[in-house]
């Protein structure tokens, strides 16, 4: 983004590698986290073997915002959003917050506006 631009993320200004990058869902970090401990547990056989508080501290985070714990459901909410032509930062904030109506959607993400039938 040139300098005279100003990022404006309720008109999806954000920067071309924000619009580029992949972005994951607080639910889909949790499974990913979960999938690495299981890994890690799996492969020491030190059971004082702790993961780094770092990873402790964003696996509690991420799976106490997390609104979807099964993979299937996980899955099923990315589907439906990438339905409606959505930039990942947009999805992501969407299935983040759950919104309830159309209206509260578009009052959390304005740059939605439009992308969804009222």
């Amino acid at each position: 983004m040139s300098g005279e631009e100003e990022e404006n993320a309720a008109e999806l200004k954000i920067g071309d590698e924000f619009l580029k990058a992949k972005c994951l869902m607080n639910c889909e970090v949790s499974l990913i986290l979960d999938h690495k401990l299981e890994q890690l547990q799996a492969m020491s056989d030190d059971p004082s073997n702790q993961v780094s508080q770092v990873f402790e501290k964003s696996l509690q985070y991420v799976k106490r915002f997390s609104r979807y714990k099964n993979p299937d459901a996980v899955r099923q909410v990315r589907e439906l959003l990438s339905r409606h032509q959505l930039a990942e930062f947009e999805l992501c904030v969407l299935g983040n917050l759950c919104p309830e109506t159309v209206e509260e959607a578009i009052a959390m993400v304005p740059s939605i506006k439009g992308k969804f039938h009222q």
